[in-house]
């Protein structure tokens, strides 16, 4: 088990075999937590990078202090991390909940970040916000569960459901085995009002390392106009839409392909 410790926290990562392009930082998505498989450590960046992720504060292995949680304190955890393991500058791709993470990691620490992929992210304030997933803990479990794959992919309509049924019950039983650890009710909540608070919107123009953007055109959590926003603030940025949703990174083979490109350029 492997664990460092900042002076805040007691984080679990992980890190692949190092390869020739070397290291490249995954900060993952809301709930994260590595126990669940298959994960980004199984993606096909491990291929060509030394690839390093770990669990954000409240979730999976690391600490979960009982208190508020902020934007800034997850950037600062995650330049924390980096100083602990005596990273070099290096590129970061940040997903979901991770993206805007990123995003204020650029802003604080540019120094840290050569090259910065964003995927299915939003800025927040005037740029839009992604779904407000605190709102759905309010549901019960099995309202929860249908809201969640409806909202990743908004090709999945209710018109789709009804025609589709027997599909629908196995994208459910599917979207429920894939998480074997469910995360800390209390670390996720305070993981959820510090997302609900994010907004770099003002800030994105403080930007300036290379940044390739990503969404999905069916995305219902980070939808195409915030990925547009964010690309049209930061100038330093390319854009690109694939087949998919939320999960565009597993739906379309092309996103990795095109991600692995661009950092080797």
């Amino acid at each position: 088990m492997s664990l460092i410790k900042t002076q805040e926290l007691s984080i679990y990562y992980e890190r692949s075999s190092e390869r020739e392009n070397g290291p490249l930082l995954y900060i993952g998505g809301t709930g994260g937590d590595l126990r669940n498989k298959p994960n980004q450590m199984d993606s096909p960046l491990k291929n060509f990078f030394e690839l390093i992720s770990y669990d954000q504060r409240g979730l999976g292995q690391t600490s979960k202090p009982n208190e508020v949680y902020t934007m800034k304190q997850y950037a600062d955890d995650a330049a924390d991390f980096m100083d602990k393991l005596d990273l070099p500058r290096l590129p970061v791709m940040g997903v979901s909940f991770g993206g805007m993470v990123a995003q204020e990691l650029a802003i604080r620490y540019p120094d840290k970040i050569s090259k910065l992929v964003l995927a299915c992210t939003s800025s927040g304030g005037k740029g839009g916000s992604s779904y407000p997933l605190h709102e759905l803990q309010k549901q019960d479990e099995e309202t929860r569960l249908e809201t969640n794959i409806k909202i990743n992919d908004l090709r999945i309509s209710d018109k789709w459901i009804k025609k589709n049924a027997y599909e629908w019950q196995k994208l459910k039983e599917l979207s429920s085995s894939r998480i074997q650890y469910k995360p800390h009710q209390d670390g996720l909540m305070n993981q959820l009002m510090a997302r609900k608070d994010h907004d770099t919107s003002d800030r994105l123009s403080q930007i300036k390392m290379p940044v390739l953007l990503q969404g999905g055109k069916y995305d219902g959590i980070a939808p195409a106009k915030n990925m547009e926003f964010l690309s049209k603030n930061i100038k330093s940025s390319t854009l690109k839409f694939y087949e998919g949703g939320h999960l565009f990174l597993i739906q379309d083979k092309q996103a990795f392909k095109d991600i692995i490109s661009w950092l080797k350029k």
